[in-house]
Order: structure tokens, then sequence, then C-alpha cells
């Protein structure tokens, strides 16, 4: 038996050889690991049917039905007993289509043969072999049997071993084979999971890229969008205006329409358009370098916000495709930055503007409003800061229709200490009511509406207006208006649509009334501003219920800081009663009306002991005819004539100079409602001319005149400081040509004028007429009396003084209106002499008592030597020596 054939039989009877499993392998593409248990290469043609065409097993492996033994025949001559083998490599095919075709794992294993199992089979063949040879020589002699036996045994054995030994280095070779083996079948397994990655990713890739190109087609389709959007309404409104010619809105305009209305109306509009054209712009630019970049989508919207927001992103951008659709968006995001930097600047400076342009809200309550402008705001606000003062300061609102910036201007520029009063400026009409609330008209504790410089009719239109838009105030007034007219006739119309919320003051007819006192009566002028004015005493209606059963000439003594010179009377409905009985006892709830200097530095005292005494004499001052020359035409000269006829003696005479021809003054008086037949105590004297003309005024007898009145014109009465002007050059020509007209008369210097100089001779003249000068602009006032050559009308301050004291205590109204009135009580200047003797001393209580022996509140006096009246003096108790040339100012019935 041959090798051949032992290897055959044992190759034939051999089913599988087995070998050490080698190390698992980890497949990346499926997470296939190899099992620990040994391999096996296929060994029959259902196994190997699995395997690739070109497989051919190294050894021992069948490969196919028709395949070769894995080992070739060894003659026995050969000498080396090591078996060279045909090792030849595994190739296989790269080929996607093929790739299921490959054998499985479990088949390849199935295909290496045990060597054990063999070896053990070859053996089994041996032994059966040497026993079947002991039966061939039955004809030999047994010794040679025996010695052919122990050869045959000797030649099996040394074959065995032989053979054994051989199939040691087998197995050692294939040891090591199956070790290249593994390592190739690792390698395979690698290469092939790799090519299905690659395969995978050339796939996934495919797929990127489609992806890819459809988000860029998507984001320019998106982008062309609008432009064919535009085309299209403008194809279409091209078509339609062919079409129908009387069409005469195109859709275009249409849409361009609502847009501009849809910003219009929305205030948030801009700002919500500037997200969505932000939005839109970070989409598109994600979409477009989706398109052109390699990155997901996630981190192409980012990379687009950061093109946006900062354009030096874009600067690493390598590829064409990426460069341009990143300056793109880098370009898209400057102009969307620029939009929102231009809104928010706009907005930053409408903010701003509005602030300046006085647009925001007042949030105050318990303040005073001022609505309107005029020359008497000044003067108004000094006199609300010295009234708020003891509070510590005050709040006043003031709105007009004026800018904002431009009245604070005129405010700072106004001479005065504010006191602690703040000065709140807003632009705005009073005849809006949303401009109202913006003031909070509702909170206010008191509004004071101004009347406009220029036609009085207007300005009470416009003033009644006014009225009524308050009244229309939902929320309702928690304080009182006061109103200031131009003209008499229209206070019933305003007090009719205002109610009780309303006080007014006839500006015209207070300084019109306040000239003729004070023409009548010198020095009356310094003794209003020092009542009306917050500065010195003022009015004031408080409540004493200690006083409740006294007589009311009890209660002229028992304020060592205040005189009483009215009640407020509970019982008549509140009604104020001036200059009352003596015998008046007060009753509950009544309050008692007083001048002192403060609200809170009166009260009343226990009664101090007070010798009455008697008046010197007891006689009536004998009114006689009087001569006064009003010089200038004022739009109320009618209700002066009135009052003044109602005030003079009997065979007085009215002298009328002005530029108004004498027909139209008559046509003027008469639609004023004036009838002259009518006139009972004076006689009018019209002359016509110029009063700033020299020789107009040489005309006039100004020498043989008790009173001159220089009115502010009605022409130039608009412009304070031109009306003052004029009224300032009449008063100079007047005194001057009076100077020269009187007699030179040797008297003691007054102030620091000579007798020699032009100013000290009209001062000469002053002593024999009185001349009053409507004075618009405080300003003038420090000319006039400097000179003292004047006694003047500060108008504009007094009614600014009379707004702000009606203001702040409403009752004061019907004070002011009695004492201005034709009839009643009023303000008047007393000779010393009625009430006492040359050189006697008397205490104020004591003079007072005096005076109402004639039914008078005494309520001051001025010094024969002095230039001022002292309102309300202190030390009452304290008697002093008393001169008949000293004055009393007293509150008593007209006569």
């Amino acid at each position: 038996m041959s090798l051949d054939s032992d290897s055959a039989a044992v190759s034939s009877t051999s089913r599988d050889w087995y070998f050490p499993s080698p190390p698992f392998i980890h497949n990346n593409s499926n997470s296939t690991k190899f099992p620990k248990y040994p391999r096996r290469f296929p060994t029959n043609p259902r196994q190997s049917q699995h395997l690739p065409p070109d497989y051919r097993p190294p050894f021992g492996g069948v490969s196919s039905p028709n395949s070769s033994p894995p080992f070739r025949s060894v003659s026995s001559s050969t000498s080396a007993p090591h078996r060279a083998f045909n090792h030849e490599r595994l190739r296989r095919r790269v080929d996607f289509g093929r790739r299921r075709e490959k054998p499985q794992q479990n088949d390849v294993n199935d295909a290496i043969p045990s060597v054990s199992d063999g070896v053990s089979r070859r053996r089994s063949e041996v032994s059966s072999a040497v026993s079947g040879d002991k039966f061939l020589g039955n004809g030999f002699n047994v010794r040679w049997k025996m010695a052919f036996f122990v050869a045959i045994a000797t030649t099996v054995f040394s074959s065995v071993v032989y053979q054994n030994f051989c199939l040691h280095i087998q197995v050692n070779e294939l040891q090591e084979h199956i070790s290249k083996l593994e390592f190739t079948l690792r390698a395979y397994n690698l290469s092939d999971s790799t090519e299905l990655i690659s395969s995978f990713g050339q796939q996934s890739d495919l797929h990127s890229k489609s992806l890819k190109r459809l988000a860029l087609m998507v984001s320019l389709t998106l982008l062309s969008m609008p432009v064919l959007a535009f085309k299209y309404i403008d194809y279409v409104s091209r078509s339609r205006s062919s079409e129908n010619i009387s069409e005469e809105v195109s859709l275009n305009k249409q849409l361009a329409y609502r847009v501009d209305l849809f910003l219009s109306v929305h205030p948030y509009s801009k700002p919500l358009a500037l997200l969505v054209a932000t939005v839109l712009l970070i989409f598109l630019g994600g979409l477009a370098l989706f398109g052109v970049k390699d990155d997901s989508l996630a981190e192409c919207l980012w990379l687009s916000w950061t093109y946006v927001a900062d354009s030096g992103n874009h600067t690493d951008s390598e590829k064409i495709g990426e460069r341009l659709v990143s300056v793109s968006i880098s370009f898209g995001g400057m102009l969307i930055f620029a939009m929102m930097l231009g809104l928010v600047s706009d907005a930053i400076s409408e903010k701003f503007d509005s602030l300046r342009k006085g647009r925001s809200k007042v949030v105050e309550q318990n303040h005073t409003l001022i609505l309107g402008w005029s020359d008497k705001l000044g003067s108004l606000l000094n006199q609300l800061a010295i009234a708020n003062e003891s509070l510590g300061g005050g709040i006043v609102v003031v709105m007009a229709e004026r800018d904002k910036e431009e009245m604070e201007l005129d405010i700072a520029k106004m001479e005065f200490n504010f006191k602690g009063t703040s000065v709140i400026c807003r632009s705005g009409s009073p005849l809006i009511l949303a401009d109202l609330k913006k003031v909070s008209v509702s909170k206010a504790r008191a509004i004071i509406i101004l009347a406009e410089d220029g036609n009085a009719d207007q300005s009470d239109a416009r003033a009644l207006r006014t009225v009524l838009s308050l009244t229309g105030v939902k929320e309702g007034l928690r304080g009182h208006i006061v109103v200031e007219l131009s003209d008499l006739d229209n206070e019933v119309l305003v007090k009719l649509v205002g109610g009780d919320l309303v006080e007014t003051v006839v500006a015209h007819d207070v300084i019109g009334r306040l000239m003729i006192q004070c023409a009548r009566q010198p020095g009356l002028a310094q003794i209003w501003e020092d009542i009306l004015g917050f500065e010195n005493c003022e009015f004031y209606i408080k409540r004493w219920s200690q006083l409740d059963g006294m007589h009311f000439e009890d209660v002229l003594i028992s304020y060592p800081d205040a005189i009483p010179c009215g009640i407020k009377v509970a019982s008549l409905g509140g009604k104020i009663i001036l200059n009352p009985d003596d015998s008046y006892v007060l009753q509950e709830g009544d309050e008692v009306l007083v001048i002192a200097e403060d609200d809170d530095t009166y009260a009343p005292a226990p009664l101090p002991m007070v010798w009455r005494g008697s008046l010197p004499k007891d006689f009536i001052v004998p009114k006689s005819a009087e001569r006064i020359l009003f010089c200038g035409w004022r739009r109320d000269m009618e209700d002066m004539i009135m009052v003044l006829d109602a005030f003079l003696a009997p065979s007085s005479e009215l002298w009328m100079f002005n530029e108004v021809a004498e027909k139209e003054r008559e046509k003027k008086l008469i639609d004023g409602g004036l009838d002259i037949s009518r006139l009972v105590n004076i006689t009018l004297v019209n002359r016509e001319g110029n009063a700033v003309i020299r020789r107009h005024l040489e005309s006039l007898p100004l020498q043989s005149f008790d009173s001159i009145l220089i009115l502010a014109d009605e022409s130039v009465e608009d412009s304070a400081i031109q009306a003052d002007s004029r009224s300032l050059a009449t008063l100079l020509l007047i005194r001057d040509i009076q100077a020269k007209r009187l007699p030179m008369v040797t008297h003691v210097q007054r102030g620091s004028f000579s007798q020699g100089s032009w100013i000290g001779e009209m001062q000469q003249a002053s002593d024999k007429s009185v001349i009053i000068s409507e004075i618009l602009d405080p300003r003038t006032k420090n000319l006039l009396s400097m000179s003292k050559i004047s006694d003047y009308v500060l108008s504009n301050e007094l009614v600014s003084m009379a707004l702000a004291m009606v203001a702040e205590d409403r009752q004061i109204n019907d004070v002011l209106e009695e004492l201005f009135a034709e009839e009643g009580n009023e303000l008047q200047i007393r000779q010393a002499d009625l009430y006492l003797r040359e050189g006697e001393e008397l205490s104020f209580y004591e003079v007072l008592l005096r005076a109402r022996q004639r039914r008078e509140v005494m309520i001051g006096y001025r010094l024969a030597d002095a230039e001022r009246a002292v309102i309300n003096p202190p030390s009452k108790s304290k008697r002093r020596r008393w001169s008949v040339k000293d004055v009393f100012v007293v509150i008593a019935e007209k006569e």
C-alpha cells in the first residue's frame, strides 16, 4: 500500500478537518461577531454551492464534486519528508451585484478538516490491513512466517512512524496555513465591510446630493417668487387698464395702498415686517448653504444666522458656491441690520421728540392747570409760586398750542424765583379731549383758562369751546375752572355752559373799573397790588367755632394778626357779606373773611381792652364836578363811561381824545349798549387826534383836568411793548405840556431829582393833576416808579393776581366782584382828619373802632412821609402819634 493510497484512504474516510478557532472578528458594517467554536470548511456539495465559483480550498477540502485530492502523490523514494503544497491565493471580485452569493462564515469553517480525526482513521485502516495479511503465508514455515511477519511488522511500523512524522509535519504546515487563511479571511471580511460602508456612503452621498440640489432649487424659487409676483401684478394691472379704460386704480396701486395702510394703522407693523424678513433671510440662506456645503441643515441655518448677524463670518468659505451664497446672505444681513438700526433710531428719536414736544402724559394730582398762553402767564406763575411757598412748592402744568421747548425757554427767561414750584409744559390743544387727559385735567385742583391776545370775541369764543371740552371729560373734574374773558357781555354765556364749576374774571372790565377808582383816588393802585398779590396780605376765609355767638364789632378786634372785613353766612347759602353791621351775631357754620399775610399766620385771641372814643367831626365829603380825560380807545369804553357816570358828581365832563372818528365813535358806543341820552352826571366831549403827537395834545386844556387816564389803545393792545411805549410817550408829552403851562412853585424836592430838572417840573405838574397810565409790561413799571410822574396801573399783572387768587380760593371771586362793582362796597382812601385830631395818640384798634362809627372797615394806613401804604399793620394795640396828613384805607359803601 502506497502513501498515496493511504493518503487517499485517509482523505476519503475523513469527513472534516478540525482546526482551532481563530480570534473573533468584528465587522463594522453589520456588527457580526465570529463565534469562538471551531470553524469548518464545507466538505459536501451542498455546502460548497454557497462558495464563489472561483474559490479553491488550499487543502483537504472539497470545492466541487470533481475536485482533485488536496495532496499530491508522494513516492517512497522521496528523500524530503516535507511535502510541497501549492497555496493559491484567495481571489475575489469586487462586484456589488454578486456580493449576495458570498459564502457564509459557517460554510468556510466547515471546509477546514480536522487533523486528529484523520490520524485516528489512518491508524485503524493500517491495523485492519496488517490483520488481513496474516493469512497470506499458510504454506510457509512458521519461522519464516514469523520472520516475514516481523519484517512486515517492522516495515509497517517504520511506515507508520514515518507517516506519523509526515502527518505531524503536515499538521504544523496546516496550522501555519490556517493562520494565514484566518488572516486573509479577516482582511477579506474587513475589505468587504469597507466596501459595504463605501457603497452605503455612495448611496447616502447620492441621496444627500439630491437633497442639496432640491434645497438649492427651493431657495432660488422662493427668492424669485416676489419678483414674479410683482411682474404678474404689473401685467394684470396693465391688461385691466387696457381692457377697461374707466378703471382708475390699478392692482399694484391697490396693493401699495394696502401695504401703506397696514404700516400706518398697526403700530408694530414695521418691527414685525423686519422680523419676518430676517427669518426668511435666515431660512432661505440656510437652504442655499445646505445646497452648496456638506454640512447638515441645522448647521447651515446656524451659519446663515451668523452671516446675517456679522458679515465678516463668511471669510472662511473656500468654494465658489459657498462664497456666492455667503456674500448674498451677508449683503442681506447688512440691509436687515441697516433697517433695524433705522427703526431703532426712529423709535428713539420719536420718543425723545415726543418728550421734547411735550406729548407724554402728566402723572400728577392736586396741581394747577393753565390752558393757553399770553403775556399774563409770567405774572400768574409768579403769584402761584408765592402762594405755594408755604406748602414747600407745588406743581403747575401749562398746556398751549406752542412748542414745548419754546415755552420752557420763555419761562426760563422770567426773572423771578419759583420758590420750589415746578412748572411742567405740554404742547396740545385744550379743545381736544385726548390732550386734556394728557395733562390729568380730571385730577387738577384748579384750571385756569387764559384769554388769547387779539380779537375779544374770538378769544371769548375759544374760551367757551374750552369750557365745553372740560365739561365733556368723562372722569369729571375735581377742581373749579377760572376763565379769563375779554368782554363782559360773554360772561353770562360762559357761566351758562360751565354752571357751578366756572368762575369768570373779565380782564378789561376789572382794569377799567380799577383805573376809574385809581383816577378818583390816587395811590389806590398800589393798595390793590398789595391785596391781590400773595407777597403781602390777601383775603382768606375760615371758620372759627370759638367765635360763635360773638358780635361782629368784637370780632374786628379778636385777631392780632388779621383784619376781619366780612362774614360768609351759612344761613344764606354761603353768601359773603362785606362790612356787615356791628350787631350781626356769628352763627354756627358762619366763616370769617379776613385780610392776613397767610392762612396759617392768624388766629383769634382774647378780646383786648380798647377805648372807643368819638369822631372829631361828623361830616360827609361833598362831591364836586370833575373833568376827566381819556387818551386812547378801549373796546369796553361804554362800560367805563357807565361806571364813571355812577361815581362822578353831576355836571362832570368826560373828554375822549383818540384817533377814532366822532361818528364811528358814537356808533361803537351805541353798538356796545350805551345810550348817551341816559347819562346823568357826565357830559361827553369828543376830540380827535393822535396822543403821541405833541401839537395834537397842545390843543387840549391839559392843565385843567383833574384826572387823565392813558389807556392802552385798541390798535396796539396785542403788543405789550408797543402799547407801553405809546402810553409812556403820551405821559411824557402831557407832563411836559402841563409843566410849561402851570406856574412854577418852590417846594422841597422829591427823590433825587432837582427842582430845575425836567422831571422835577413834571413832578410839580403831577401835584396839580392825577395821571393814570395803563401798563401791560411789568418792566415798564420800574421807569414810572423811579420818575414819580404818574400813578400807574399794571393791567396784566393785576389780572394775573386776580386769576391766581380765584384759582387758590374760588370764594374770593365774589369779594372781588363786589369791590369792582358799581354798587356795594369798595376800597377807599380817607383822610386822617375824619377819624382823629392832629397829634392825637391812638392805637390802630382805637382808630378802627372810630371808623366803625362811619360804617367802615379800616384795613390799613399810609403815613404822610411814606410812599406805600401798610395793610394789616402789626402791633395793633400799640399807640402812636398820628397826623391829619396821613390817610387810611377802608372798605366802605360807595357814595
